[in-house]
């Protein structure tokens, strides 16, 4: 097979070492070409020469932000997409199955692909940008921005950093009475005063550690979207059901504030404040009107075996 790996290298767990036993054992039975990024969206423009290309699979070893990139460059495509772990979370590629290790990983890879393990699946989307797992608006958004502007320090701090961040976020940095806005559903349904959206695609939502972060547990690949909002932000509130959402879920399930649609196809976002939004784990900025949806048939991942 045609195979193209990309590569970034600023990505928080890729090594030298890594990268050379990775480009050997994948050159050893497929004519691989090899690309590194350079900058944000640069993976997006490899992708899609690849897949113009008939290139046979895109292998990405970087983080979740890399990977998304590449995703929006196959979206449409024949070109299958592989995700090995070069980042400090690497939720996409834990998520399918893939190992936390890179070579390992790389192994699993190299077997799926003798098998010919590929599934086609369907991606979200905010406006004309793809997501694999998910998207936030928001509270979230806003706490992923504060990690970005802390980014030196993610390599070595990635689950606390966002911790730390996340109360920053809640005590200084968001307005909670003003930075509400609202979601309008197909069906006519609005909902009002939301201060945090997420879209999901896949389960779970991210990773504590070895601990998933599980928003709708019966979210898989072969599902539309799940829309979770929150429609109280006291600090109270957020730790209760981010603390279900490690456990039993029950808080999360159940409380009168937190409002969960399964199966959504296509929502609305609007407000009349600037709204923070994210996809995977990338803050993209503001706005004040969104359009989500769920895109069936979008893209072919290479599934582990085992």
């Amino acid at each position: 097979m045609r195979l193209l790996l990309i590569v970034n290298a600023t990505a928080s767990s890729v090594t030298a070492r890594r990268r050379v036993v990775i480009q050997a054992a994948l050159g050893s039975g497929h004519q691989l070409d090899v690309a590194e990024t350079t900058e944000r969206g640069h993976a997006t423009r490899l992708a899609r020469a690849a897949g113009a290309d008939g290139v046979d699979c895109v292998v990405v070893l970087a983080g979740d932000g890399t990977l998304n990139e590449a995703a929006n460059g196959l979206v449409g495509t024949q070109t299958a997409l592989a995700p090995l772990p070069g980042g400090s979370t690497n939720v996409f590629a834990r998520t399918i199955g893939y190992s936390t290790d890179a070579i390992e990983a790389t192994g699993q890879l190299l077997q799926a692909l003798d098998a010919r393990a590929f599934q086609r699946i369907g991606v979200g989307s905010v406006d004309d940008r793809r997501f694999l797992f998910h998207a936030g608006f928001g509270f979230d958004a806003a706490t992923v921005e504060q990690v970005e502007r802390r980014s030196g320090l993610k390599r070595w701090f990635a689950h606390p950093l966002f911790l730390v961040s996340a109360f920053d976020t809640w005590f200084r940095r968001f307005d909670h009475r003003n930075d509400q806005f609202q979601v309008e559903l197909d069906d006519g349904e609005v909902v009002e005063r939301i201060g945090l959206a997420i879209a999901s695609n896949t389960n779970p939502y991210t990773y504590l550690g070895n601990l998933p972060v599980k928003i709708d547990p019966e979210l898989g690949l072969e599902s539309k979207l799940t829309l979770t909002m929150w429609q109280d932000l006291k600090l109270v509130m957020l730790i209760r059901t981010g603390v279900s959402s490690l456990g039993s879920r029950r808080t999360l399930r159940r409380h009168r504030k937190v409002k969960q649609l399964q199966d959504v196809e296509h929502f609305r976002i609007s407000g009349t404040r600037e709204i923070h939004y994210q996809v995977d784990g990338d803050h993209l900025g503001t706005g004040t009107r969104f359009d989500i949806r769920f895109e069936p048939d979008a893209l072919t991942l290479v599934i582990p075996t085992a």
